[in-house]
């Protein structure tokens, strides 16, 4: 075992471990041998000051306020992830008197008057000001002082080292070296919350399509999905064509896949140019027909991207194959609810495009004759980015809990994404075993280590603690 350093070395270590990192910060280290641990201490984020505040990772030894009362954490209270104190509902003895109430953090006390707490009746019940430095005191309304707890000279020189080695990292992900240490039981447990976490913020959408429609869940779930069918090129187009040709509309003619090729086709736009092709023209004058009766406007052909794709994801192939696909059902939301099953789900969205577009990928040239279904892969696409969160938001919206189990059932019963970002977990053993864990992995990466939310994260917070 490595020997115990003395008080001194600890002392010594630390300040150039302090240094070290102000240089790679950027941050001015002053000369001179009065420098005291206060001005070593490098730049650092509020929610550092959260993390030892919550878990009270700090030396709380004859803790006193900065003019000299008696502190005892009872209770730190709740983290508050919205606007207001930073936390909630705590519980302190301050000089003998137990209060109930916030605490607010700065990393400066003067941060409290630059963030106008002093004018803002949300902070009149802050019962402890905690702060790295109280660079001036700060008085409440009626004139007395706000009793204020100095952490600077309070942090573990381990644990700083090992906030500064995440906070600096430069590997893909923050805790790359130490990730695999964690027990697994802690990695897992935080995936299956990051998945919620994931469907509850994909529900926004799901929330406000609803809303938009009157709650109208069929056809919010109709725009969803062909959201969805545009991928990242070709999102805002479909879901502008949804908008403009609602899916009441398209049920009355649910029994002619000739007429929903003609007003999808039609409203997207894609049938003004010059045709010479005989079943295009003739979609054409179709669609000139319902435009007249419904009183239509179309969008402009030129919204729709075709660059960089490969022809089977052109925007045509994929209007093609919703048209297909409403063909077979205009009320895919309520068959969803109806399914058993995965195995029922996926054959839902089974479709496969009319004979024109078995030899096309767009008009007027020809290809060799092949079958275009939705295909195996896309469908769970769709699954994964539709259908399990409309259906998670319906769960919640309508106190349904098992339909927001069944979400998370169906997600479990996919097959992992295939990307870069699962790829690269893969690369650190830890390897997606479904779509569920694939999803929480790529929100792991995308909004936890990319943003260096270290300290809100179940693994960052392990290692430090």
């Amino acid at each position: 075992m490595p020997e115990k350093m003395s008080g001194n070395a600890a002392k010594v270590r630390l300040a150039v471990t302090l240094d070290f990192y102000k240089c790679m910060m950027g941050c001015s280290i002053l000369d001179g041998q009065r420098r005291t641990l206060k001005a070593k201490l490098p730049c650092m984020r509020e929610d550092f000051l959260y993390f030892l505040w919550r878990w009270r990772r700090f030396d709380a030894r004859d803790l006193r306020t900065t003019d000299g009362q008696a502190i005892e954490i009872l209770h730190p209270g709740e983290l508050n992830a919205h606007a207001g104190p930073d936390f909630f509902n705590a519980r302190v003895r301050i000089d003998g008197t137990l209060w109930a109430g916030n605490v607010e953090m700065h990393l400066n006390a003067s941060d409290w008057l630059v963030h106008r707490h002093d004018t803002d009746p949300a902070y009149d019940n802050v019962v402890l000001h905690v702060v790295l430095e109280e660079d001036r005191p700060v008085q409440r309304p009626d004139g007395t002082r706000l009793p204020c707890l100095e952490l600077h000279r309070r942090i573990p020189p381990s644990l700083l080292d090992k906030y500064l080695r995440l906070e600096h990292e430069r590997a893909w992900i923050p805790c790359e070296r130490a990730y695999l240490t964690i027990p697994e039981i802690v990695r897992i447990n935080w995936l299956d919350r990051l998945l919620v976490e994931r469907l509850e913020q994909k529900t926004v959408a799901a929330a406000q399509t609803v809303t938009s429609t009157g709650q109208h869940w069929e056809e919010a779930f109709y725009r969803q999905l062909a959201r969805s069918f545009g991928l990242k090129i070709n999102v805002e187009p479909f879901e502008a064509l949804a908008r403009a040709l609602p899916l009441r509309l398209l049920a009355k003619h649910q029994n002619s896949l000739f007429q929903m090729e003609a007003l999808l086709f039609g409203q997207a736009g894609l049938l003004e140019e010059a045709l010479e092709e005989e079943y295009p023209r003739a979609l054409a004058k179709e669609y000139r027909f319902l435009r007249h009766k419904y009183d239509l406007t179309p969008l402009s052909a030129g919204h729709w991207k075709f660059f960089r794709l490969r022809p089977a994801g052109f925007p045509t192939v994929r209007l093609a194959q919703l048209a297909a696909l409403l063909h077979r059902s205009t009320l895919l939301f309520s068959s969803v609810l109806a399914a058993r099953n995965l195995g029922e789900v996926e054959n839902l969205f089974e479709a496969e495009v009319s004979d024109y577009w078995r030899t096309h990928f767009r008009f007027g040239k020809t290809s060799a004759p092949r079958s275009k279904p939705l295909g195996r892969e896309f469908v769970h696409l769709l699954l994964i980015n539709t259908v399990t969160p409309f259906l998670f938001h319906y769960g919640r919206a309508k106190g349904m809990p098992e339909q927001q189990d069944r979400a998370l059932q169906l997600l479990e019963g996919l097959p992992p994404e295939s990307n870069t970002v699962v790829g690269g977990w893969a690369a650190l053993s830890q390897t997606a075993q479904n779509a569920a864990q694939s999803q929480a992995l790529l929100h792991l990466k995308t909004h936890y280590c990319d943003a260096k939310r270290c300290l809100e994260c179940a693994v960052g917070t392990a290692i430090l603690r």
